[in-house]
């Protein structure tokens, strides 16, 4: 369990983080549109009115500053924090860049690819998969797991009020998580300051959202997020690392799957993520997202019943509580429309 020490540390830092994202953000809302970096309407929007893009800038800049000030009190976990930090912070000029300007989506892949490599340096060597595999396998398997989770983080940015509430969650599950399971320090405040400056994020972010976190956001954000997981994973606790990002995980590779068997073009926008259909069936971007708090609410706690007794019990059950709720939303989606890809998506 939390020491009374650490809790007093973690409930600061989350005192902190909120109000000054909550502050940041609102001010970012302003200079954004005063330099016209906006997120302009078209016929594949879910949005009627330009909307500002680039939220990820007070997000991703307070989580440095959070993670980087832990890092120079604690000088054990600098290495290789400051290189996940790095490398994060190179993510986020390459996605501000195509944000700004658009690039070549080969060159945004290979950018995500040499920081997922390069962050290959900063996990326990061998361990993620628990030495089930040959080290040159699990390194491979960590690479592509990574890079799709990163990008997976970015595709499922798409309705208000979603990256922000997934993140806001799987960063409290982390907190429990390292509770119970009685890891460093070091993983319960880069959960805690994920919800935090998640949380201040998503003031301005719910429906009708106000700002837009933009790849700055999204793809450091998945890239961060993803490592901590693999940090988790590495220190025995894999179980709950799967939980905890399940439905993201889900909807993503499942979406995929889907399209490719239907013989479709899948980089091209469409409306067959499970959230899509959700918000079919809701009539609203903040029904959807309640809908999935309340599939993540679950797979938060069933993380922590598997770090406090580490069983094959919850995953099972997380597996089926994520597969009612995409076969519920898919029941409840389709008799008002069918997946198309050619049919507008909501932020592509």
């Amino acid at each position: 369990m939390i020491d009374g020490y650490l809790l007093n540390y973690l409930l600061l830092a989350f005192l902190v983080a909120y109000p000054l994202s909550r502050f940041a953000t609102g001010r970012l809302i302003g200079i954004l549109r005063r330099h016209a970096v906006l997120d302009r309407p078209n016929d594949r929007s879910s949005h009627r009115r330009p909307v500002p893009r680039g939220g990820g800038l007070v997000v991703i800049g307070l989580l440095v500053i959070a993670w980087g000030h832990f890092g120079v009190l604690v000088p054990s976990v600098a290495p290789s924090l400051f290189t996940i930090l790095g490398l994060a912070v190179a993510l986020g000029l390459v996605s501000w860049i195509d944000d700004l300007h658009g690039l070549d989506p080969f060159l945004r892949l290979l950018a995500q690819a040499v920081a997922v490599m390069g962050g290959l340096w900063a996990l326990p060597h061998g361990a993620v998969f628990q030495g089930l595999l040959p080290a040159w396998l699990e390194s491979a398997a960590v690479v592509l797991l990574w890079l799709w989770f990163v990008n997976l983080f970015n595709f499922m940015d798409g309705i208000d009020g979603l990256t922000g509430a997934q993140t806001v969650a799987i960063g409290l599950g982390i907190v429990l998580v390292a509770a119970f399971a009685n890891l460093g320090p070091d993983i319960a405040l880069y959960g805690a300051t994920l919800a935090a400056v998640t949380l201040g994020f998503l003031r301005w972010n719910w429906q009708p959202a106000r700002i837009f976190l933009g790849d700055v956001g999204s793809v450091p954000l998945g890239y961060m997020i993803g490592w901590v997981l693999l940090t988790m994973a590495a220190e025995g606790e894999w179980v709950s690392a799967i939980i905890l990002p399940l439905y993201y995980l889900a909807d993503a590779t499942i979406t995929l799957f889907r399209r490719l068997l239907r013989g479709e073009k899948v980089w091209r926008a469409h409306r067959s993520h499970f959230y899509q259909l959700a918000t079919q069936a809701s009539g609203t971007h903040a029904g959807a997202v309640r809908r999935i708090n309340a599939t993540n609410v679950a797979l938060v706690l069933l993380a922590t019943l598997a770090a406090a007794n580490p069983d094959a019990a919850p995953l099972l059950l997380s597996f089926a509580v994520v597969a009612v709720a995409l076969l519920l939303w898919l029941s409840a989606a389709r008799p008002i429309a069918a997946p198309n890809s050619d049919m507008p998506s909501d932020r592509d």
